[in-house]
């Protein structure tokens, strides 16, 4: 009987000190097996790092010691051999084919931490996921006292699912300085996505340095500055300064390059063409096939399409002149100074949006398409990118494209980007082609996270638990073929970094699970349980994030005798929803949430507010009833 006691209460410590470890684990991206143990590990006074002290090493020893002494304030000592060091990284002699290129294995005992993987990328990734084990100080930019530095014991194997890992940053809508560019990518890279797609063109500033073509960045690179909403901004008179924008040098490129190098992100940059190169035409009319195109100027965000036509015309000619020679001497040299730039194998070439309809009024498009026996627009584009694709190509990079390019008639050798949902990925990868799914039904950031009451305004919703669905390989396609996945966050109503911050992320945390974690691990209570967790670390780290993933969802209806009723639900669970009819600001002493709610007949305003136990976690929303009663039409 005592012996059997003593079992009962070792398993009760047992499961106790598991379940202690559990409440503080909290790993994004979810890795793909992970054992914890009872115990942890204090870091001592002085960190011993042992690890390979070669230059290849250096990104990884250089967070090391970055992030321990920012925020601990401890010293770390680097040392090729230290058989009693906190920290030992290994790089294995023999492959393992388990872990792959960039996975690792991570052991945290009582004695110490031990990081094992094929390649440098992999201990970088360990290390990340070692800094997640670590308190939520640890992502503080100064000094934090009074903290017991603790790794609880674990095991973790863990490798990505897919190798490409991808967030798109447009700054041509509105310039990002390198500094914040930098920012956003050790952003990405703490959560182990590892490309970058730099949008660096379109119809609103060229940002890219191009020493054949000056006017590129000192006519190209500059708007008139308008607030509020894009797209409908009043149109710039004449007289007003064209000083909001800028650009990159060549310097800046490369210093940017080598630093994504260094937290093992490859870049992709994205020339877009042939439409929305307004700021090309109105550098050089000579791109278009438009007479009249020497008084075009670089667009602020006032309405330039029709986007409720079929084919979206356009009011303005945004299109490169796929029958002008110059076209392609241009893009020779403007693909070859970049190609010089970014040394991943990869150049993304746009092609998505092109209006066609000031190419049906040109002569000299018609004559090529008598001259090419073309028979639509769209094959006329498609001549476009196939001689574009062939201009990549002896630069010796790989053209990328917009889905759009599949129209006409796909190139020998391109890869897709699927953004209009995932069928132009499956279509290319039944053609044999490269894929990366990006589609807007998952993974577009600009999307608004809650009520378009609540959000900058654009014409589509996307919640955190729908991108959490994504998954970059459709049923019946040949997953060889799709490299991954990625989300794009456009800029248009994104006006500084602090706001890209807060559509990336949490967002970006659900895209980060969906392109390494294992799929049939994917769960989204857990999987929020932990970006709470990341929410406190990103306050730590003053990284702005959205908690619109509290906002209640509002659906309204008519009863039977033509009132008005409202029905609430929260996209998390364990949330309580207090409210009120009569303008005041409620609180959980109001009436909570129980049912549909019938709407009082003078009401004008809901407010609504959500609560988790006692503590307050969403934000106050006011809903105008004229709203609910439109949403109903």
């Amino acid at each position: 009987m005592k012996k059997l006691s003593l079992f009962v209460l070792c398993c009760l410590a047992g499961m106790s000190a598991f379940a202690q470890a559990d409440k503080g684990i909290a790993i994004i991206p979810e890795p793909v097996s992970m054992v914890q143990h009872t115990g942890q590990y204090v870091l001592p006074v002085a960190i011993t790092v042992q690890a390979p002290l070669t230059q290849p090493m250096t990104p990884v020893l250089d967070l090391i010691k970055n992030k321990f002494s920012t925020a601990t304030g401890k010293m770390v000592h680097l040392k090729a051999s230290a058989p009693t060091a906190a920290i030992k990284l290994i790089l294995n002699k023999v492959a393992d084919n388990t872990i792959g290129k960039e996975g690792y294995y991570l052991s945290a005992k009582a004695n110490g931490v031990t990081i094992k993987a094929n390649t440098e990328a992999g201990l970088y990734y360990g290390m990340q996921t070692l800094f997640q084990l670590l308190p939520k100080e640890i992502e503080s930019k100064e000094v934090v006292k009074n903290v017991k530095w603790t790794i609880p014991a674990v095991d973790i194997t863990d490798y990505p699912r897919f190798a490409w890992r991808g967030l798109m940053l447009d700054v041509s809508r509105h310039f990002f300085t390198k500094k914040e560019v930098m920012s956003y990518i050790d952003n990405m890279a703490k959560y182990k996505l590892n490309l970058f797609h730099w949008h660096l063109t379109d119809d609103e500033g060229w940002r890219v340095e191009i020493k054949s073509y000056p006017k590129l960045t000192t006519v190209g690179a500059y708007n008139v500055k308008r607030e509020g909403e894009f797209g409908n901004f009043t149109p710039p008179k004449p007289d007003e300064p064209r000083n909001y924008g800028g650009f990159y040098t060549q310097d800046d490129i490369r210093e940017v390059v080598k630093y994504a190098q260094e937290r093992f992100v490859n870049i992709l940059p994205e020339i877009d063409v042939p439409g929305h190169s307004l700021a090309a035409v109105a550098a050089y009319p000579e791109l278009s096939a438009t007479p009249g195109a020497d008084k075009y100027v670089v667009r602020s965000g006032e309405r330039i399409m029709d986007w409720t036509k079929p084919g979206h015309p356009a009011l303005v000619d945004n299109t490169l002149n796929p029958a002008g020679e110059f076209t392609y001497q241009f893009l020779d040299k403007v693909v070859g100074e970049v190609a010089q730039l970014f040394p991943f194998g990869y150049i993304h070439m746009g092609g998505d949006e092109c209006a066609k309809n000031f190419w049906e009024q040109s002569a000299e498009v018609k004559a090529l398409m008598a001259k090419e026996n073309l028979k639509t627009q769209e094959e006329v584009q498609s001549y476009f990118e196939k001689r574009l694709e062939k201009i990549v190509e002896s630069k010796g990079k790989k053209f990328m494209g917009w889905d759009e390019i599949l129209e006409g008639g796909l190139g020998p050798n391109a890869a897709v980007m699927s953004w209009r949902g995932v069928q132009g990925g499956i279509e290319a990868a039944k053609l044999g082609h490269e894929v990366v799914m990006s589609p807007t039904t998952f993974v577009y950031l600009d999307y608004m996270q809650s009520d378009p009451i609540m959000e900058p305004h654009v014409y589509a919703t996307l919640r955190l638990s729908k991108t959490y669905e994504f998954d970059p390989v459709p049923e019946g396609v040949n997953a060889k073929l799709i490299k991954g996945g990625q989300a794009n966050l456009w800029t248009e109503q994104v006006y500084n970094i602090r706001q890209a911050e807060y559509m990336t992320w949490p967002r970006g945390f659900a895209l980060a699970e969906c392109v390494w974690s294992p799929k049939a691990k994917k769960n989204f209570n857990d999987f929020f349980n932990r970006v709470e967790k990341h929410f406190a670390r990103f306050d730590e780290a003053e990284i702005k994030y959205a908690p619109s993933v509290y906002d209640p969802i509002f659906k309204a209806g008519f009863n039977p005798d033509s009132t008005l009723n409202v029905t609430l639900t929260t996209e998390v669970p364990g949330l309580d929803i207090y409210y009120s009819f009569d303008n005041s600001y409620p609180d959980r002493f109001y009436p909570k949430y129980t049912g549909v709610l019938n709407v009082p007949i003078d009401a004008t305003q809901l407010r609504v507010i959500t609560y988790r136990g006692k503590k307050p976690v969403g934000r106050m929303v006011t809903m105008p009833i004229t709203e609910l009663r439109k949403r109903i039409k």
